[in-house]
């Protein structure tokens, strides 16, 4: 059998903590940012985890 190859888009999204959990980057961050307030924008700046729901799906597109 081949290896599995990693999709790359997400192994660039996407890390695994050291728990094994995997971390993700939040979303709307990148435009339209003047009518953000600046507590929503300092928010955003903070990694988030996938939901345990889509983990197992994440793991094997990463690797």
């Amino acid at each position: 059998m081949p290896k599995i190859r990693t999709k790359r888009g997400a192994s660039k999204r996407f890390k695994l903590t050291s728990k094994k959990r995997v971390k993700r980057s939040k979303a709307y961050a990148s435009h339209i940012l003047t009518k953000k307030s600046s507590k929503r924008k300092r928010n955003l700046r903070h990694a988030g985890m996938v939901h345990c729901a889509d983990e197992n799906r994440v793991k094997r597109m990463i690797g």
